[in-house]
């Protein structure tokens, strides 16, 4: 009688963690595990969201490692997403620091050469003086608390397009920081400024860049880039900037 009992728990086991496999992730969490004791020790098990990750395909990053709380990990990778507000300028300049507002300042146009992605609509462009924005993630506050950032360490991925105007000479500018508590840099992508010569084909350009094994404390990103024109044309001639992007990449496909 035991071992049968015993073979049915084992059943009734296996059969919640496959049909748990096959909820939203958010509804085990917040409904499934509030069911009952039996239910809940399903969904808190680490080997559960383990096979989740296994299933749809999240590979830690760093091969000589493992998370330590694959719930964690899993929730990571599942909400992955661009942390810089308003990238492409549809509301403005909300969510940037002006850091350098030369020439004719900082201003917002349509773009003058489609973008790769359609849905751009907007983009900042730079005047004659040198002009640079900014803006400070906080990290803790976007979800990913100290322990995750030190343990885990995931790569992040940057990038950012930029274009020309076809009939005057442009510079473009990036800088973007990892920083600690204090603020203070612990890994830096500063590229050599990108140059453009009058007469170009004004096409869009990206800059990319991910960070790897910066080790631990990263609590703040900063992000900044801008640029001017090189031949000091009233009005906006400089380079265009738009659909910037930091995301967090705790999976290894970045």
């Amino acid at each position: 009688v035991w071992c049968f009992l015993f073979h049915i728990i084992i059943l009734f086991y296996f059969l919640v963690f496959e049909i748990f496999l096959n909820v939203p992730p958010h509804q085990v969490v917040r409904a499934c595990r509030l069911v009952c004791h039996e239910w809940k020790e399903v969904a808190d098990r680490d080997s559960f969201w383990r096979e989740r990750c296994r299933r749809e395909g999240y590979h830690f990053c760093h091969a000589s490692k493992v998370p330590t709380n694959w719930k964690h990990f899993y929730f990571a990778c599942k909400n992955r997403r661009n942390l810089l507000r308003n990238p492409r300028g549809e509301d403005e300049f909300n969510g940037w620091t002006i850091v350098e507002n030369g020439g004719d300042h900082w201003k917002i146009e349509a773009p003058m050469v489609s973008h790769p992605n359609e849905g751009v609509q907007k983009n900042f462009v730079t005047s004659f003086g040198m002009c640079l924005k900014s803006q400070l993630i906080d990290l803790k506050e976007e979800g990913y608390n100290s322990s995750f950032m030190d343990e885990i360490q995931p790569h992040i991925r940057i990038s950012d397009w930029y274009a020309p105007r076809g009939d005057c000479g442009s510079e473009y500018r990036i800088t973007v920081e990892l920083l600690n508590d204090k603020k203070a840099v612990v890994q830096e992508f500063t590229p050599e400024p990108v140059t453009f010569p009058q007469w170009n084909d004004q096409q869009w350009n990206q800059m990319t860049h991910v960070f790897k094994g910066y080790g631990p404390g990263v609590r703040y990103i900063k992000f900044t880039h801008g640029g001017k024109d090189t031949q000091f044309w009233a009005g906006w001639y400089g380079i265009r900037v738009t659909e910037s992007c930091v995301e967090i990449c705790p999976a290894d496909d970045s």
